[in-house]
Parts: C-alpha cells; structure tokens; sequence
C-alpha cells in the first residue's frame, strides 16, 4: 500500500506546484541515509525514486519488526521493548 499525501499546491514551493501528489512527510527514513545505504551496497549512482523506495521497504519492514517486538515484550510481562525482542523478531528477515 503505497502512502501519499495530497496536499493544496499554495502551500508547494514554485519547483512542485505541478505536482498532485507528494509523498507523506511523516517519513521515518531520511532519503540521504536511504542514499548512502545504497551507496555502501556499491552503487556508483542512486536515481531519487530507488532511495525512495527502499526507504518505503525499510520502514514497512521496520514496523512489521517493531510490532512483533512489542509482542514479544508483552508476552514477556513487560512495557519495554528490549534489543533481545528485536532481534528475536528479526530474525525471519534476517537468516540467509
């Protein structure tokens, strides 16, 4: 499910107000940090919609995670989220 924001285009700086849409800007993932992953993957060059749509991914992934972490810390008796939960939660994205 992809997420957008459609906001007026008064509110738009001169170089968007043709758009119709803008991505939601409750995004966790900064594109620069989605970028220099990318580049630490060996990438020479990364095209804008790659960075963004591996920060889309990431936090997808990310929530799935943090929600069975928090089930994790729940089932455990507690209202803290440990690495331990994260970790444990991870782990079916993470094995080879």
């Amino acid at each position: 499910m992809e997420r957008k924001r459609f906001i007026s285009v008064s509110y738009l700086p001169k170089s968007l107000e043709n758009r119709a849409e803008v991505k939601d800007l409750s995004e966790e993932l900064s594109l620069s940090a989605v970028h220099r992953i990318i580049r630490k993957a060996g990438a020479e060059r990364v095209g804008e919609d790659a960075a963004e749509e591996l920060a889309r991914v990431l936090e997808e992934l990310g929530v799935k995670i943090a929600k069975q972490a928090v089930e994790l810390s729940s089932h455990a008796g507690r209202k803290t989220v440990k690495a331990s939960d994260v970790q444990i939660a991870a782990k079916p994205f993470t094995e080879k």
